[in-house]
C-alpha cells in the first residue's frame, strides 16, 4: 500500500515539526492497521528525507521501506538509512529553467544530508530544516535526488505554461497546480517506477497493490496500482485518472477508505 503524505495523511503542506498535530488519530489508527495486519505499508512523497523521517515516527511504521524525493530515493522506515538513490546533473536543467522563470528560487537536495538553496525560504515545507544558501555555482556543483524550482508571485498554471514549449529531457517534472512550485527528478523517475522496483523486490502480486494521494506527482502512482484512489479534495486531473474517490483530508478519507479492509 503506497501511501502520498501531503494531502493524503495530513493536511496538505503541513511542516513535519507539526505532523503530530495534524495526523488525527483516526488516520494514525488506520495506519496502524493496516501495517499490524501484515500489508507493507510504504509512505510514498515528493518530499526530501530528512523532512519525511517525523512522520514515520508519528505513524510508528518501523519496518518496511519508504520512497522519498517523488521516487529518487529509498530510505529504510526504521532507521531512515538511505538505502539508493537516483541522481543527476541539474547544470543544464538550471540553465534552462533560470531562463524560463526568471526570479525563481531553486532547491536541491542531498539525500539524508539537507538542501542547499539559493534564497531561504519558509513558504515551502517539502524541504529540510538544514537548509544553507549557496550561489548558484554551488548549487549544481554536484549531483542531486530532487530539484525544487519555487516561483513567487505566480501560480502553478503560469509555471507549467512557461515550460509548455520547452523540451527538458534530462529530468522528470511535477508541477503542483496549487502553487507555483516544480519538482524535478532524473529522467524517467517517478514514484510509479521506485513502487514497480520494490513490488518486484517483495514478491508482491501487481493485483495487490493500492496507492492513494492526491497530487498531480500522484498521477503515474495511481495508475500503477491495481486500485488508485484519489483524495476528495485533489485536482480533477487526478480524480479523473483514479479508479476511486475517497473523502477528502479534512474528513479523514484515508481512514475511511482503509476502514474497508483493515
Amino acid at each position: 500500500m503506497a501511501l502520498d503524505i501531503d494531502g493524503t495523511i495530513c493536511v496538505e503542506g503541513v511542516s513535519p515539526r507539526l505532523a503530530h498535530t495534524m495526523i488525527s488519530p483516526r488516520v494514525s489508527a488506520a495506519v496502524a492497521a493496516v501495517s499490524h495486519s501484515g500489508a507493507h505499508v510504504v509512505l510514498s512523497t515528493g518530499r526530501p528525507v530528512l523532512s519525511v523521517l517525523p512522520f514515520l515516527t508519528e505513524l510508528g511504521l518501523s519496518t518496511g521501506v519508504s520512497i522519498c524525493s517523488n521516487g529518487a530515493v529509498r530510505i529504510d522506515s526504521a532507521t531512515g538509512e538511505v538505502l539508493d538513490q537516483i541522481v543527476f546533473d541539474p547544470a543544464e536543467p538550471v540553465v534552462v529553467l533560470r531562463r524560463l522563470l526568471p526570479g525563481a528560487v531553486f532547491t536541491a537536495e542531498e539525500a539524508g544530508v539537507g538542501d542547499r538553496t539559493t534564497r531561504h525560504t519558509d513558504t515551502c515545507p517539502e524541504i529540510s530544516s538544514k537548509v544553507r544558501v549557496v550561489d548558484f555555482p554551488g548549487l549544481v556543483a554536484t549531483p542531486t535526488t530532487r530539484l525544487t524550482v519555487h516561483w513567487p508571485g505566480r501560480t502553478g498554471t503560469e509555471l507549467a505554461a512557461a515550460l509548455s514549449d520547452t523540451p527538458m529531457p534530462w529530468i522528470q517534472c511535477a508541477i503542483s497546480l496549487d502553487g507555483p512550485w516544480l519538482v524535478a527528478t532524473s529522467a524517467g523517475v517517478t514514484k510509479a517506477s521506485a513502487l514497480e522496483t520494490l513490488r518486484v523486490e517483495l514478491g508482491v502480486a501487481r493485483s495487490e497493490t493500492l496507492a492513494v494521494g492526491d497530487g498531480v506527482n500522484d498521477l503515474e502512482m495511481l495508475a500503477w496500482a491495481a486500485h488508485g484512489v484519489a483524495m476528495g479534495q485533489a485536482p480533477d486531473v487526478v480524480r479523473a485518472a483514479a479508479d476511486e474517490v475517497c473523502p477528502p483530508v479534512i474528513e479523514d478519507g484515508l481512514a475511511t477508505l482503509l476502514a474497508r479492509w483493515f
